[in-house]
C-alpha cells in the first residue's frame, strides 16, 4: 500500500506564495504521475498540475505561469510551488499518485491513490 502525506497549506494574502508538499511512502512500488487536484466549495475537483517520471509537466489553464510543479523522484515526493495566489484559488488542495505496485506473492497491479487533502484559503 501507498501512503501520501501532505503539508504546506494555509492562509496567504492575495499575490502570495505557499509551497506544497506530498510525500509517497510504502514499500515495493513505483509511482508514474503524481499530480495536484484541488476542489472549492460547491465545485468538482479539478486537476492544477501534473507530473510524470520522465519529469513532463501538465498545467490548468487558470494556474500556468504561477504554479510550478516538481518532483524529487529519489524522495517520492512532489512539490507544488504557487506564486501570484488569487482569491480564486481557495480550495481544499489533494495530492495525487498512480503507479505500479508489485509485492513477493502480490500483484502486480495497478494504484491510484490520494492524499488526504490540505486547505489553502487565499484572502483579498
Amino acid at each position: 500500500q501507498v501512503q501520501l502525506v501532505e503539508s504546506g497549506g494555509g492562509l496567504v494574502q492575495a499575490g502570495g506564495s505557499l509551497r506544497l508538499s506530498c510525500a509517497a511512502s510504502g514499500s515495493h512500488f513505483s509511482i508514474n504521475a503524481m499530480g495536484w487536484y484541488r476542489q472549492a466549495p460547491g465545485k468538482q475537483r479539478e486537476l492544477v498540475a501534473a507530473i510524470t517520471s520522465g519529469g513532463s509537466t501538465n498545467y490548468a489553464d487558470s494556474v500556468k505561469g504561477r504554479f510550478t510543479i516538481s518532483r524529487d523522484n529519489a524522495k517520492n515526493t512532489v512539490y507544488l510551488q504557487m506564486n501570484s495566489l488569487k482569491p480564486e484559488d481557495t480550495a481544499v488542495y489533494y495530492c495525487n499518485a498512480n503507479g505500479l505496485y508489485s509485492a513477493p506473492g502480490d500483484g502486480p497491479y495497478e494504484y491510484d491513490y490520494w492524499g488526504q487533502g490540505t486547505q489553502v484559503t487565499v484572502s483579498s
